[in-house]
């Protein structure tokens, strides 16, 4: 093909970042469907949003005791629309480039990943993982331009039964990304994802973390705090560079760790601890995540793709003595789900 005849690079970060997720999602979806044993197809599902844009879904559930995933899915979202005066006030807290006195509408343009997948051999751990851009414009005009913009991203794990080596591999993936950029990043961002995995009336940490930033642009950044002024992505292009790196490492770094605890032996006790972790999950989702009451407040959002991470079975017991022997293999999951700890 000639270069005239090669297709033209996106000139908008818009429409870099839809590209982008579109392919990701192609790929990841397809990672998995091959690491099924039996095989399994993801289910595909276009949507649109009255207000502006759409996206696609894609999932999978099984009920089988055989099934590689119990539930899996990877959605990407592409909406748009406009913020109303009091919205942008507010984002304008952590985002200084925002008009705070704006009487009038601003376009925004919202566009991201989730993926979620939760297996069902209880050695293998569930993970999630969300990578998303945001952006307001000055105007409905074609010659608009960008105002605000931002990046935000999360990862994590959360096994039921802990093998430390999965732990060492996932955060070190993790790590080795976020140093390439700047070494401040992964203490400050793997702090973040604990404080944001907790759950207060549990007392407890949902998974062992993983990293999580928000807000992240050519601005200071909250999360980093102090560290702001060492090196880091700070345009655009490198913040979404950033990004990709993340996003490419998923199938490299948690499909490795699935292929060896998907085939492991286990028994009906350790299938009733991984129904009472997911519990737990479910807990953290409906009672402490604000993505989630965000998303389900947003008008014109369907709420399957907003719940799409929740387990497909779950399990509550009062009072459960499960995790008492401090000895048992529960009980150093639990010890880490108390106190998180560092990996690498």
């Amino acid at each position: 093909m000639s270069n005239s005849e090669s297709s033209p690079i996106p000139t908008t970060m818009r429409q870099r970042v839809i590209d982008y997720i579109t392919e990701l999602q192609n790929n990841i979806v397809s990672a998995l469907e091959n690491a099924s044993v039996p095989p399994c197809q993801f289910k595909r599902d276009a949507w649109s949003r009255p207000q502006g844009g759409g996206g696609i879904s894609c999932t999978y559930a099984s009920s089988g005791d055989d099934a590689t995933y119990e539930k899996a899915g990877v959605n990407i979202s592409m909406i748009h629309g406009t913020l109303p005066p009091a919205a942008i006030k507010q984002m304008s807290s952590e985002h200084s480039s925002l008009d705070v006195n704006t009487m009038t509408a601003l376009p925004f343009f919202a566009g991201g990943i989730s993926l979620i997948v939760h297996p069902r051999n209880p050695n293998a751990p569930s993970a999630h993982a969300n990578y998303r851009y945001f952006e307001v414009m000055d105007s409905t005009e074609k010659d608009a331009k960008v105002v605000g913009w931002w990046f935000g991203g999360i990862t994590d794990l959360t096994p039921s039964y802990l093998f430390e080596e999965d732990a060492k591999e996932f955060h070190g993936t993790l790590k080795a990304i976020c140093d390439a950029y700047g070494t401040a990043l992964y203490p400050k961002f793997k702090q973040s994802c604990d404080d944001h995995f907790f759950i207060p009336h549990r007392k407890e940490y949902r998974g062992i973390g993983g990293i999580r930033f928000d807000d992240l642009n050519d601005e200071m950044n909250a999360i980093l705090g102090s560290v702001d002024g060492e090196a880091r992505p700070r345009t655009a292009d490198d913040i979404f560079a950033f990004v990709r790196a993340l996003g490419d490492a998923f199938t490299s770094s948690y499909m490795a760790i699935l292929n060896r605890r998907k085939i492991m032996p286990s028994d009906e006790r350790m299938r009733r601890w991984q129904l009472l972790r997911r519990g737990r999950y479910v807990e953290f989702n409906l009672v402490c995540e604000r993505g989630i009451k965000f998303g389900l407040a947003a008008p014109g959002v369907n709420a399957e793709n907003v719940l799409m991470g929740m387990p497909e079975m779950a399990r509550w017991e009062y009072m459960s003595n499960m995790f008492e022997e401090s000895d048992s293999a529960e009980g150093n999951m639990m010890e880490v789900l108390k106190s998180p700890k560092s990996w690498i």
